[in-house]
């Protein structure tokens, strides 16, 4: 070889260099940088999916109990839909738990109701009468605990000689049709 080749082959090997310093090492750097930038957002990406994992029991979990109470409380509810039926169950429920606590009703006046964003509140006043006032405890604790509920708006008791009357006037709650059928999807 000659010493002109060798010049240019030493020069060759220069431009070479000097070439892969300022372009091969730049773009060595930015891939190293981009592969590493991808590392740190599968890693995040994965601690996120492991975070979820963990959650998901729980979630299903406050899922089940959320199901069990609404069913709960479905059933605390007047499946009618009508004023006239829902006083009648109120009645007819509210006579079967006085005479199975020895109360007699005297009378009952017409229901009141109330319609809002898809519920319907009814209210019915009966008058009552009994010998024993802890008839009237046991009556209201069974209220209490009836199903469909009802709840005591307002109550009065006075005596007598012998014998107990008053007033109660109950509430029970239904839906309308409209909300019965769900939220639109």
């Amino acid at each position: 070889m000659t010493k002109r080749e060798q010049n240019i082959l030493a020069l060759a090997l220069v431009v070479s260099v000097v070439f892969a310093a300022t372009q091969g090492l730049p773009a060595a750097r930015a891939w190293h940088a981009q592969g590493a930038s991808r590392v740190e957002q599968l890693q995040t990406e994965i601690a996120r999916e492991q975070r979820l994992q963990e959650t998901a029991a729980d979630w299903a979990e406050r899922r089940a109990g959320v199901e069990a109470r609404e069913e709960a409380l479905e059933a605390m509810l007047f499946q009618e839909t009508s004023i006239s039926l829902i006083s009648a169950s109120v009645q007819r429920l509210v006579r079967d738990l006085a005479g199975a606590n020895g109360i007699s009703i005297t009378s009952t006046k017409l229901a009141e109701s109330m319609d809002t964003d898809g519920w319907l509140l009814v209210e019915q006043e009966l008058s009552l009468q009994t010998d024993n006032q802890e008839n009237m405890l046991r009556l209201l604790r069974s209220l209490e605990s009836a199903t469909p509920w009802l709840g005591v708006s307002s109550f009065s008791v006075r005596r007598n000689r012998n014998e107990y009357a008053g007033t109660l006037t109950v509430v029970g709650f239904s839906r309308t049709d409209a909300s019965r059928a769900g939220p639109a999807g």
